[in-house]
């Protein structure tokens, strides 16, 4: 039997016209702003004007994940549209996709198969223009800082300690590392520069992690861009740019407005990649959808290790939130892949490699009941070369830990598909079993604060740095960042920071090679492992099978 593909799918629903969908949640058509029939942006105001539902928060994260991802978004999508088919008011809070990875290994965002958002090709695209304002904002500061260093530096700033680097929303490990300011003397002065990727930029960050418009132009003037030559910081405050920068964001502040294939209302705003980010959409976005609707079920990137550990310590602090209830997202190939299988060979039987994998699984069932004390549920995504025995097996150890686990088939049946998990989700909101605790408090130092996510949450040893990390950690602290939240950059593949150790290692340390402050997003930024800020495309990316028509019909995003 043939399955449709993602974009088919999206590309033959037939959607309602968006003051429709706002209808649902009581948004009237004054509250909108229209970007064509199927899009709005949403007056970040009626937060104050309007009076809050006090929505129920469901968190979706996952397992470590294969390279082709776990289906985490689709999750999401799929229980919202079943919570409405169980006549709930229900909304998904979701982040935007990043063009890279579009273009490169994972494909786009916007759910899969009959649990999808639409419309799913402006979505993965430019959607409403938010990651570019969110790049124009970066490479204005960009350009303000070595326009300021050229014209006198009054700043005494030392190019040599420049920290700020350009972004463009695209995987280009060529600009990783640049040479700029080259030829005349009015061309700028001379150093070393490079790119990230507009995800992994602070103003993104700052951006997600902003209650309101005030409180993002402080943040954005916060920002750190470089040291003077005697070690002072150098703030986009101090270089005039804050003010220019909240104009540019202004617009993207406002969250955006879309639809399931089903036609439950989704909020996407904001997108933060988690293995170098903080990996959650925006503050305003969940606060909004919580404000309009009963159930909202937002997602955290990548594995629980990561996106829910940094939505639960750094978002949830800086919001005043917590989830009512968490659904961890397994699929039987990422079990056997986190248990040693090829990914070509991951559709095949293999209940021994199973069995491997899944202490993986089991480690962030106990990192969500444990360490954080919150209710949860496992989401068994099921792919059509699931057998019964593979199935079964996954339930036991589940129950075992005492966590139910629920099928969820929305990829090939959309909400119906959904209804089981949704139930389960319901019961532990309905128990109210809460007793949320962060894994770390922000009082304790930096490296006490990193121990604890390493040791409680990796499972590691212990925490070893680099003389470099060592000197930047007792600089950042000499300098008053020490009370900040730390976000780890760290591969999404293992709970190491080694991608090849999979499953649920142990007798491991995690290796620090780089500390810095993201003031302006509120948080330490901590780089592990060989993790980049720029990633690169795959050999055959995925932009190679991406075409339009005549007609302009694209064909080839998944």
């Amino acid at each position: 039997m043939g399955f449709k593909s993602d974009i088919e799918i999206a590309q033959e629903a037939t959607p309602q016209d968006i003051r429709e969908i706002a209808k649902k949640i009581n948004l009237s058509e004054e509250s909108i702003e229209l970007y064509g029939k199927y899009k709005a942006k949403i007056d970040y105001n009626i937060l104050n004007t309007t009076k809050s539902k006090g929505g129920k928060l469901i968190l979706t994260t996952a397992i470590n994940p294969t390279p082709a991802g776990e289906g985490k978004t689709t999750t999401s999508i799929g229980v919202a549209d079943a919570l409405s088919k169980l006549g709930k008011n229900s909304i998904a809070a979701l982040r935007e996709p990043s063009m890279g990875p579009v273009f490169g290994v994972k494909g786009g965002a916007a759910g899969g198969g009959y649990a999808q958002v639409v419309p799913m090709e402006d979505i993965n695209l430019h959607f409403t223009g938010d990651m570019h304002a969110i790049g124009a904002a970066n490479n204005l500061l960009a350009a303000m800082l070595d326009n300021h260093i050229y014209q006198g530096n009054s700043l005494n700033i030392n190019p040599k300690r420049v920290t700020w680097r350009r972004c463009v929303d695209m995987n280009d490990r060529q600009l990783r590392n640049i040479v700029d300011g080259m030829g005349k003397k009015v061309d700028g002065v001379t150093r070393e520069d490079g790119f990230d990727i507009t995800v992994a930029s602070e103003v993104m960050a700052a951006f997600c992690l902003s209650n309101n418009i005030a409180e993002l132009k402080e943040n954005l003037g916060n920002i750190v861009v470089a040291y003077t030559y005697d070690s002072k910081p150098v703030t986009a405050r101090d270089l005039k740019a804050d003010g220019a920068m909240s104009a540019i964001l202004k617009d993207a502040l406002k969250p955006n407005l879309v639809q399931t294939l089903e036609g439950t209302p989704a909020i996407i705003h904001g997108g933060p990649f988690a293995n170098i980010a903080h990996g959650c959409n925006s503050i305003i976005a969940t606060k909004m959808a919580m404000h309009m609707g009963d159930y909202v079920v937002t997602e955290a990137g990548f594995g629980a290790d990561l996106g829910a550990e940094k939505f639960l310590d750094i978002k949830c602090r800086r919001a005043g939130i917590r989830p009512d209830a968490v659904i961890i997202v397994a699929t039987v190939r990422a079990l056997k892949y986190n248990g040693g299988v090829a990914k070509a060979d991951l559709n095949n039987e293999n209940l021994e490699a199973l069995e491997n994998g899944l202490p993986n699984l089991l480690k962030h069932i106990e990192n969500i009941t444990g360490v954080y004390k919150l209710p949860a549920v496992v989401a068994i995504n099921k792919f059509p070369t699931d057998t019964e025995a593979e199935l079964k097996l996954v339930e036991e150890k589940c129950n075992e830990l005492g966590v139910n686990v629920a099928l969820s088939e929305v990829w090939e049946k959309g909400g119906e598909g959904g209804i089981d998990l949704a139930n389960e989700v319901l019961k532990l909101i309905e128990k109210g079993e809460n007793n949320f605790e962060y894994c770390y408090e922000e009082n304790l130092s930096i490296k006490e604060k990193l121990n604890s996510v390493a040791t409680r949450i990796y499972g590691a040893d212990g925490v070893d740095y680099t003389k470099e990390a060592d000197k930047q950690i007792k600089e950042l602290e000499d300098l008053g960042f020490g009370n900040l939240p730390v976000c780890v950059a760290k591969t999404q593949y293992s709970l190491s920071d080694d991608q090849a150790l999979l499953g649920r290692p142990t007798g491991f340390r995690i290796n620090v090679r780089e500390v810095n402050v993201s003031a302006g997003a509120g948080f330490i930024v901590v780089l592990t492992g060989a993790i980049m800020k720029m990633p690169g495309l795959p050999k055959a990316p995925a932009a190679e099978k991406i075409d339009t028509d005549e007609n302009g019909v694209i064909s080839g995003l998944f």
